[in-house]
């Protein structure tokens, strides 16, 4: 019964929300993550400033990287191109272009309807921009108790599972005693709460990014004669014109999506959680440094592992296995036994930062339900840990079908709030632009301008100083007529 209900969920409903409304906001925005993509990198560098006892735009990033960049990269890109074939790669950059912006809008509007805390700390997300920007808790109620069951219990039940059957094929080791330490590691830094989680992620995104990045650029260097032609195969199969692949056009568009969904969360209404908690002086300044996270995640690393796989020459059609041995089969071909052993170390870093994510988003829609209620917060720390040592030794096939049913739920209560909230999304889009055709290097956003809102005025206040204008040139001081 739950496959017949994920395969209608996800292969059908699923594909219509993300790329119909995704196209939807694209347009209707003129291609913001389009426009904005060359700001991004701007936007990017400045996010790197932090206030005093706040996250950076910076750090919100890293955390979010910390949940995009995890299994989703190396299992489920290896997934996606067993069943899917190689045009299913097409359909997950499809699925990312449009991604952008939706975690676009969906980090902005967490941003905008943030609150601020006894604690003096941020807190927001879909649940916050439904109960303050549709005026009902009742459905935002709804959608924090579907992260908290997606991202804090199912999502690292399946994520503990994979990084320990990929140490035991990479080192023998035995999944009870590396779900045990992965355990004990995690439950170290929960304790801490958010701000250690974020200096963790601090230390470790980049570090596995990078390196990851770097050793399958390795490998797609060792064959750039073949990477121009291999595009083409993943293009023609995504549309069913390779002959060896096209059989499974509709496979590919629909594990493209699902898989895409699953490694950059666009739409999901996970990534508004940690885009909220930061400090910025404008909402859209962090909806533009999440979309370039989609980016990152979709077209740089899920790419790099499809060329990896596809280039190495171990993936021949029809291939049986799962995800994860498919790429380190495929990188050992290359690059022989060491590359083993890397997937499966990459894969724990990705792991351990995307459960540090997950458990985030857990606590955070726990918060939103029952307040700060300490007994509830350490029995859902104690529950994750146990589900994570769970998740580690079992087999989670049902657990994966009952996890993207509810990931396409939650999909769907947040795109349709996000469409519901578009018309205020544009506003406030519009409002940075205006700023920044004024010249304004940075914008500042007022909350005066905006008093039909229910805004926290300790997150935005009223008439806060403008930023100064960036320095005009001798043609930008001239009136446009003359030039």
């Amino acid at each position: 019964m739950l496959e017949v209900i994920n395969d209608f969920l996800s292969g059908k409903v699923l594909i219509v929300l993300i790329v119909g409304l995704g196209s939807y906001f694209t347009i209707r925005s003129r291609f913001v993550q389009l426009r904005h993509f060359f700001h991004m990198f701007a936007v990017f560098r400045d996010s790197l400033k932090s206030s005093a006892g706040q996250l950076s735009s910076f750090q919100a990033l890293m955390l979010s990287l910390a949940g995009r960049v995890g299994a989703g990269n190396i299992a489920g890109v290896g997934i996606a191109v067993t069943l899917g074939g190689p045009g299913a790669v097409f359909w997950m950059w499809v699925t990312a272009l449009v991604g952008m912006s939706s975690s676009f809008f969906e980090c902005s509007l967490g941003q905008l309807y943030k609150r601020c805390d006894a604690e003096g700390q941020y807190r927001g997300g879909p649940a916050y921009y439904i109960q303050h920007g549709l005026q009902k808790r009742w459905l935002g109620m709804v959608m924090a108790f579907l992260l908290l069951v997606t991202f804090g219990f199912a999502f690292n039940g399946l994520q503990a599972h994979a990084v320990t059957h990929s140490l035991q094929d990479a080192f023998n080791f035995d999944t009870t005693y590396s779900g045990l330490a992965l355990a004990v590691l995690l439950g170290l830094v929960f304790v801490g709460g958010i701000k250690r989680i974020a200096k963790v992620a601090d230390l470790l995104v980049p570090v596995k990014t990078l390196a990851y990045i770097g050793v399958t650029l390795y490998v797609i260097v060792l064959q750039i004669d073949h990477v121009p032609g291999m595009l083409m195969t993943i293009v023609k199969s995504a549309f069913g014109l390779d002959q060896a692949f096209g059989g499974l056009i509709g496979s590919a568009i629909i594990m493209g999506v699902k898989r895409g969904v699953f490694a950059n969360e666009a739409g999901l209404g996970s990534a508004p959680n940690v885009a909220a908690v930061a400090s910025v002086e404008h909402p859209v300044a962090q909806g533009v440094v999440q979309a370039f996270s989609v980016f990152l995640d979709t077209f740089i690393i899920c790419t790099c592992t499809a060329l990896l796989i596809l280039l190495s020459g171990f993936y021949t059609p029809g291939f049986e296995g799962d995800g994860i041995a498919l790429t380190q089969n495929s990188l050992a071909a290359v690059v022989g036994e060491w590359g083993r052993v890397f997937i499966s170390v990459a894969l724990s870093l990705f792991v351990f930062t995307s459960i540090l994510y997950n458990y985030y988003l857990g606590e955070s829609n726990l918060r939103f339900l029952l307040g700060e209620n300490r007994d509830a917060l350490i029995a859902y720390r104690v529950l994750v840990l146990v589900l994570i040592f769970w998740g580690a030794i079992e087999n989670l096939g049902t657990v994966f079908a009952f996890a993207d049913i509810t990931m396409t739920m939650l999909a769907f209560v947040n795109l349709i709030a996000l469409f519901l909230l578009f018309k205020i999304a544009l506003r406030v889009l519009r409002d940075y632009d205006d700023q920044r055709a004024a010249g304004i290097k940075t914008p500042v956003f007022d909350s005066s301008k905006f008093p039909d809102l229910d805004l926290d005025l300790k997150a935005w206040p009223a008439n806060p100083p403008a930023a100064p204008a960036a320095p005009q040139t001798q043609a930008e001081g001239v009136p446009a007529a003359q030039r």
